[in-house]
């Protein structure tokens, strides 16, 4: 297993326009083992918050879905994280960012589930550089990744699920948003993150 799939057209992608789609990114075997580990853990899900460590907040009219930060408690989890370590390396080999680490969790949307417009990373306030999403399984309806032009309410793109497709934007850059779910959605959250402490001290991963 290695990162092929960051092909040189995702990453002109990416330099081009800040965001790219990529069907198919990870083989079938591993998006089933991946699901399996959601079976497992599904009753360790929890509702997910809003903002970082003290200041992480429950808001229902924000978001519904439910979420579980990867703990390398499964293989399955171990070669997703091992995938994304080879996209670091090349990302931070063309791009000359310095990302030193990549953190995740899966998240559950249940029917009706949502999360409305929000960055995921503030100019100045966050070590969050890439977002990405993967998808888990395909809903039959709803569950749309919507993502919007930079400083407008115009939208960019608008992605629908479809298990094995990856997509990433730059963290800082677009506003996004979440349809509601039709049926049970499954996807992995992360973010590649840049270390903006100070004095050698790494930042917490959440």
């Amino acid at each position: 297993m290695n990162a092929h799939f960051i092909s040189e057209i995702y990453l002109d992608d990416i330099e081009s326009r800040g965001y790219t789609i990529i069907h198919n990114a990870i083989t079938k075997s591993l998006i089933a083992s991946l699901m399996l580990d959601c079976y497992r853990i599904n009753p360790e899900f929890s509702i997910a918050g809003i903002g970082r460590k003290n200041d992480l907040q429950v808001n229902k009219n924000i978001r519904k879905d439910k979420t579980y930060w990867f703990d390398g408690s499964s293989q399955a989890q171990l070669d997703y994280l091992a995938l994304m370590a080879e996209m670091r390396v090349v990302l931070n080999r063309n791009f000359f960012l310095g990302l030193f680490d990549y953190e995740c969790h899966y998240a559950k949307y249940l029917t009706g589930d949502f999360y409305k417009k929000h960055y995921d990373a503030f100019k100045g306030r966050s070590n969050r550089v890439f977002t990405t999403v993967l998808y888990l399984n395909t809903p039959q309806a709803g569950g749309e990744l919507v993502i919007y032009k930079p400083k407008t309410k115009q939208v960019e793109v608008c992605i629908k699920p479809q298990a094995g497709t990856l997509v990433m934007f730059e963290s800082e850059r677009f506003m996004h948003e979440v349809l509601p779910a039709g049926d049970e959605r499954y996807s992995i959250a992360g973010w590649f993150r840049m270390n903006a402490s100070i004095s050698g001290v790494i930042d917490p991963p959440r």
